[in-house]
């Protein structure tokens, strides 16, 4: 699998960007991660792994996803040419796919025979439940009943491709205790399962693996708008909550001189509730590696919120982190309240209802796009529809 620039220089041989990263995990689980490490690196030099996965992605999942020009959003904004990268056209409505096809194929190399997952918005656990379907796999989705219970139709897609959901009770009742639940079961079962993580966190080699699965989206996006535009973006938006949709958009930008927003949930504001870990968090370790969180003052994970499931955790990717200490992405939030008129305003514009997820990224073009010339050019990843959030939308509308 060939990979560029940035991907080749972090992490380190340690898993660490810059001083975020690592492996904190019990010690049961360092030769399993060892052996996923092995298996991926193996993977990336593999000419017959990459041409197997590409064509998974063209024939399965139907990449090239369009690069779609919104002429009356850019109007009705009043500055710059917005572009959206349309990872909602995906098989199963998301980016998820990109990075469940990958691992899915390493853990077949590594005789594997049963996958889990967690979820929060139950993209991840479709896209999951989908794969395992694809290649007769058992899968089992961790789920928190918060989540089970507002993304009721990603549950039954879950069941109907043959995974076992089980609902998790503890905490908040979302995606940290679902994540919590599944590196229980792992260490438990490591010796036949792989544990297919949705998001660019956990332990090394995770975050680099799903950032090297989602990059596809940003080699793409770099191809396209030049074949258009005969230019690189001035501008790239993505939502963040792990962070998965934006490292795999950013990954091809990183050494250019493109500036790259990454929009983080700030819930009730960032007074209240709210998910917004970059912006409002501080350092420490959640589920295997150090990054930034959120935190109460003795160092206690708080509870996230957010109107999107997807974006309702008190973490975010190690990569994000040193992204954002180095100055090299922005990191902004937008308010649930924000996300619902960025729902409206895509909808009502371009006839595309985003997720609420991608909905915090729209949102923040409010503020970015009257800065800009007519003839820049930003491009939005447009990281999943919205069929999942259609009771949230409507309830909140």
């Amino acid at each position: 699998m060939k990979t560029q620039s940035h991907s080749t220089a972090l992490p380190d041989a340690k898993g660490r960007f810059g001083r975020f990263g690592g492996r904190f995990v019990p010690e049961i689980l360092i030769p399993a991660l060892d052996e996923v490490n092995t298996a991926f690196r193996n993977a990336v030099a593999d000419e017959s792994f990459s041409a197997e996965y590409h064509g998974l992605l063209s024939e399965y999942v139907g990449r090239p996803t369009p690069l779609t020009f919104a002429p009356r959003l850019s109007a009705k904004l009043g500055g710059g040419r917005i572009y959206l990268k349309r990872e909602d056209l995906c098989h199963t409505g998301a980016h998820k796919i990109n990075n469940t096809v990958g691992q899915i194929l390493l853990a077949r190399q590594m005789g594997k025979s049963r996958i889990i997952a967690e979820t929060g918005a139950g993209q991840h656990g479709v896209a999951t439940a989908t794969v395992c379907a694809r290649f007769g796999m058992k899968c089992i989705v961790y789920m928190g009943e918060e989540d089970v219970e507002r993304q009721r139709l990603n549950v039954l897609r879950m069941k109907l491709l043959g995974a076992e959901v089980r609902p998790v009770s503890s905490g908040s009742k979302t995606l940290k205790d679902a994540t919590n639940e599944a590196i229980r079961d792992w260490v438990t079962n490591v010796h036949d399962t792989f544990y297919i993580i949705g998001s660019a966190v956990g332990p090394h080699p995770y975050p680099a693996m799903v950032r090297e699965f989602q990059r596809v989206i940003g080699d793409e996006t770099r191809t396209q708008i030049a074949e258009v535009e005969n230019k690189l973006p001035d501008a790239v938006v993505a939502c963040v909550g792990g962070g998965s949709n934006a490292i795999g958009i950013f990954a091809a930008f990183i050494q250019d001189e493109v500036s790259l927003y990454g929009v983080e949930a700030s819930g009730e504001g960032l007074d209240g509730r709210h998910a917004a870990t970059l912006t409002a968090g501080q350092p420490g370790v959640l589920h295997g590696a150090l990054s930034y969180l959120l935190q109460d003052e003795e160092g206690q994970v708080s509870l996230a919120h957010s109107i999107s499931a997807g974006l309702d955790y008190p973490g975010v990717g190690p990569e994000h982190a040193y992204l954002k200490e180095s100055g090299r992405v922005t990191y902004v939030s937008a308010t649930d309240t924000e996300a619902i008129v960025g729902v409206r305003l895509l909808s009502e514009t371009e006839g595309i209802i985003p997720a609420l997820e991608t909905a915090h990224a729209v949102a923040f073009l409010q503020d970015l796009a009257p800065k800009l010339d007519r003839e820049q050019v930003v491009v939005v990843n447009c990281s999943g529809r919205g069929d999942k959030d259609m009771e949230t939308i409507s309830a909140n509308l």
